[in-house]
């Protein structure tokens, strides 16, 4: 499929995503939460579903970094008694784990009538906002302290993502559907690399999420042009040596605490994409060398008519900065200035912050 894709002109995108990328409705309403299904951007012919589980026997993330194997490993014996007992036309593969504690339990479901294949990671979670109500707007500021302490004092950022995954789930579920229709070529794009370049490359999330920030800020339109949207995206991981993103819709610099350690997050070297439902996860680092395979296959494929017009002129990107405007970096600065940067014509210009 990446001959199809590549070779589609600019004009006939949506058409390629609604004959090739949509899920079939049948098999879909079977899969209802968490993953690319939660958040309505699974790929025709194959999905994921993150199924957290959480259990009121963890009641700390303590108990979740050290109690999670004993769980999957109850989980895992029941799989088994359920497929010895309910033979079905739906076959099980369930992935063991050389860990003595791991953090997930991998299986898939695959049906040869619908022919459709799924993947799940179970997941055993302390429901931290259940605890709180803080599924719906935003948590406790307490619940982020508390995060926050417990990450840097073991220095395990990012590792109790799960706990939010309702939050994760929620931040796109809502979206229009023409941006999920673009989140799903930007993930069969990525889906495309993946192929041929194999590991290392970036999270996908990161992925997902930088098409909603271009979304965001060059756009926000319920219609827009698809090839814009998605030479967008491509040119923002072009440049993702410049990246630093975040959301404040969870969490923002109101807590002092908070503050501060969002500060030190966006201090760190670049590309920097925050998860908007945990500031300890930035879902683009630690690997820059996986930034730039991609960013290079991303280079090759502008030059691709699906990135053309129909009289071959290049589609226009929408104009979108590189680095978020929500608030000053620095906690001693009266103004931020950041660079917005025409990614189309590579032309720089300092542009301030309003309300700043």
């Amino acid at each position: 499929m990446a001959q199809k894709l590549s070779s589609t002109p600019a004009r006939e995108l949506d058409k390629f995503i609604e004959d090739n990328l949509l899920p079939d409705t049948r098999f879909r309403i079977e899969v209802k939460e968490g993953g690319s299904s939660g958040k309505g951007t699974a790929l025709k012919g194959r999905s994921d579903a993150d199924l957290v589980v959480f259990l009121t026997k963890l009641t700390s993330f303590e108990d979740q970094l050290n109690r999670r194997g004993e769980f999957i490993q109850e989980i895992k014996e029941q799989l088994y008694e359920l497929q010895r007992k309910r033979p079905t036309g739906v076959r099980f593969e369930i992935q063991s784990s050389p860990w003595p504690n791991p953090r997930v339990l991998s299986f898939k479901l695959s049906s040869p009538q619908l022919q459709q294949e799924v993947e799940f990671d179970v997941l055993p979670a302390y429901d931290v906002l259940g605890a709180r109500g803080g599924i719906y707007g935003k948590p406790d500021p307490e619940i982020y302290r508390r995060l926050i302490r417990e990450c840097t004092y073991k220095n395990l950022e990012g590792e109790f993502s799960t706990c939010f995954t309702e939050l994760q789930r929620n931040f796109l579920k809502h979206r229009p559907t023409k941006l999920k229709s673009l989140i799903r070529l930007v993930k069969h794009w990525y889906q495309l690399c993946k192929e041929k370049l194999g590991k290392p490359l970036p999270a996908q999330y990161a992925l997902e999420l930088l098409t909603v920030y271009a979304w965001e800020c060059g756009s926000g339109a319920l219609e827009f042009k698809t090839a814009q949207g998605f030479q967008t995206v491509l040119e923002l991981v072009i440049n993702y040596r410049e990246l630093q993103i975040y959301w404040t819709e969870y969490y923002d610099f109101e807590d002092q605490y908070i503050s501060n350690y969002l500060h030190r997050q966006l201090r760190r070297a670049r590309p920097v994409i925050l998860d908007p439902a945990d500031p300890t996860g930035n879902v683009a680092g630690g690997n820059p060398e996986a930034w730039r395979r991609l960013a290079g296959e991303a280079l090759a494929w502008l030059d691709y008519p699906c990135f053309r017009n129909w009289d071959g002129s290049r589609v226009r990107s929408w104009e979108v900065p590189v680095r978020t405007c929500h608030h000053p970096v620095s906690a001693h600065s009266f103004g931020h200035s950041i660079y917005w940067e025409n990614i189309q014509t590579s032309m720089q210009s300092s542009q301030r912050c309003p309300g700043l």
